[in-house]
């Protein structure tokens, strides 16, 4: 017999964890965050996470787990949440997955695809050759060698294309190919795959940038600066600083350019991460589609999950 389980998707700034936290107030559920920033410890104002206040009404699994030095994988979420869900249920309750990392969602209802773990130097090796050519000049190589990978990427999305263009010098294969290659783990749930859309996108886009320039005004850079003090091994190329903000972040603390850039960095940057999250949801089968930016969204949230709660 399968349990129910539900999957909260969608872009940055669409009021994921609002909706999230009103569920939660109504209905059986238990929240399981599937974002690959809310992991690490320290980093709250750039990476939007609940305050205090909210994670005492609605508590979070999978937040504030790992330190800014540490690694996180899709692998790991995959086990993380797997071994919560089947606690969640034990406990009666319904398991609710919210978050914008679409390739932790992918992996943990399609399985892992046996890609090799990353391979320190063969990143070097690339970083160095994309520090004289540049990404964009990268992401054309990869085009050659993984057009269906290169088309979901943005030409400045260095942490993917080294990734993709890593695992092709590892294995001789495109990831594209690999996934698709990938043996299917059924997850032994009944989902209610719940993606919010935006109706219009120029909307979505005045939300991005209204939230980031908060973010600086709440200190998003005392905030990176205090995290390089603690941790001085931090780098632009550290897991955790690649986060969106973050580099453009510590490239400002650098010296590298003013306040003014960074905020038109740090949005042009999550208005990218915003639109491939799009293109992974639009690929996505068996979804409820819902507008993010509805006035009545929570009420149709709760609708649906409350209709299938009753079926299930």
């Amino acid at each position: 017999m399968s349990h129910p389980a539900i999957f909260l998707m969608g872009p940055t700034a669409s009021g994921k964890t609002g909706a999230a936290v009103a569920l939660a107030s109504k209905l059986p559920v238990e929240i399981i965050s599937v974002d690959s920033a809310l992991v690490f410890k320290g980093m709250d104002i750039g990476t939007a996470k609940p305050d205090a206040e909210t994670l005492a009404i609605a508590p979070h699994h999978l937040i504030d787990i790992i330190e800014p030095t540490a690694a996180y994988s899709a692998a790991n979420f995959r086990s993380d949440a797997l071994r919560l869900m089947a606690d969640i249920t034990a406990r009666g309750k319904i398991p609710l997955l919210v978050g914008g990392t679409m390739l932790y969602f992918k992996a943990l209802q399609d399985g892992l695809s046996g890609l090799p773990e990353a391979n320190q130097e063969v990143r070097a090796r690339l970083d160095a050759r994309a520090a004289l050519i540049g990404w964009p000049a990268m992401h054309e190589k990869l085009a050659l060698v993984d057009p269906a990978t290169a088309a979901r990427l943005a030409p400045n999305d260095m942490q993917r294309i080294q990734r993709a263009l890593e695992v092709f010098e590892m294995t001789g294969e495109p990831m594209s190919a690999l996934y698709a290659k990938q043996t299917s783990e059924v997850l032994p749930y009944d989902l209610l795959k719940i993606a919010l859309l935006p109706s219009d996108r120029k909307v979505l886009h005045e939300r991005i940038a209204t939230r980031f320039e908060q973010m600086l005004k709440d200190g998003f850079v005392k905030e990176v600066r205090a995290l390089i003090e603690k941790y001085p091994s931090l780098t632009p190329e550290s897991t955790s600083m690649r986060c969106v903000g973050y580099r453009q972040a510590l490239e400002h603390l650098a010296g590298e350019y003013d306040i003014a850039e960074l905020r038109d960095r740090g949005i042009f940057a999550t208005r990218q991460l915003a639109k491939r999250q799009l293109t992974w949801l639009r690929g996505m089968k068996d979804i409820v589609a819902l507008d993010c930016l509805n006035p009545t969204l929570n009420e149709a949230i709760f609708n649906q999950v409350d209709q299938f709660i009753k079926i299930n």
